[in-house]
């Protein structure tokens, strides 16, 4: 697996989109630090950007590399070596890679910035600790899509249909429901739709650390209440955990079954 990480990773390293990827993340440090003199306030705004734009980045990536490696992947396979083994060595290549992106080009400009001398060095490492959550879990969910789709078309169409759903449909479905059936009690029913949402969950784990109430939502009001912060915070490590793992697995067990 190790070799064939290797070479995901450095195959990706070539492509001048992790390079814009990178860049894209290098300018916007940049810019919401020396242009913003609140460190929190700069934190917010990547947050909003990262909890839409990582996922589907790593949705497009993670199709895009499953359907561009396909031959190179049907010649290993015909090697006396474990699907679970090619499989998982790519997935975790591309994550790692667009991790990497990540987390070096927003972390330079906080560098430079002084950061890590403050007491938001916290909130920050959090706020990288999701962008990589993101990208595991998208990326095995765009895998589990290719894996179930061999017309490129309709990969890429389902997965940037999910991304689509889970970042911005999914929250104005809640509130309809949830102005609609207001007479009733829906504090149940919305920590089970923040758990079924890795976005939501992202975000509400964020702002539990900032403890920034307004902020919250009626999802993540719900959450802290329920939980309070310390215990949320645990909680909604645990559920990103879920949600990284069983994609993962879904992935080994679909590469089993699947006939190349």
């Amino acid at each position: 697996m190790l070799k064939i990480l290797k070479y995901s990773i450095y195959d990706l390293l070539r492509s001048r989109w992790s390079y814009v990827y990178f860049i894209f993340y290098l300018i916007l440090g940049f810019v919401l630090l020396f242009l913003n003199n609140d460190v929190n306030k700069a934190i917010i705004t990547l947050l909003n950007i990262i909890i839409v734009l990582t996922p589907l980045i790593g949705t497009i990536f993670g199709v895009m590399y499953y359907y561009n490696s396909k031959e190179f992947t049907e010649l290993l396979l015909a090697q006396p070596i474990k699907r679970s083994t090619i499989f998982m060595g790519q997935y975790l290549g591309v994550s790692i890679s667009l991790t990497l992106s990540l987390v070096l080009g927003i972390g330079i400009p906080f560098v430079l910035y002084g950061l890590f001398k403050s007491a938001a060095i916290f909130d920050f490492g959090l706020l990288l600790v999701v962008g990589a959550f993101l990208n595991f879990i998208f990326v095995a969910l765009a895998y589990n899509i290719a894996l179930a789709n061999e017309n490129k078309i309709k990969g890429f169409g389902y997965a940037i249909l999910l991304w689509l759903l889970l970042a911005v449909v999914y929250d104005g479905v809640f509130m309809i429901l949830a102005i609609k059936f207001q007479e009733y009690p829906l504090d149940k029913f919305a920590l089970i739709s923040m758990m079924l949402n890795p976005i939501d969950l992202s975000r509400t784990l964020i702002l539990l650390k900032l403890d920034i109430s307004a902020l919250l939502g009626y999802t993540g009001a719900v959450f802290k209440e329920f939980f309070g912060t310390s215990l949320g915070l645990i909680l909604s490590f645990s559920l990103l955990f879920a949600w990284v793992l069983i994609p993962a697995w879904l992935i080994n067990r679909k590469a089993g079954r699947k006939d190349f």
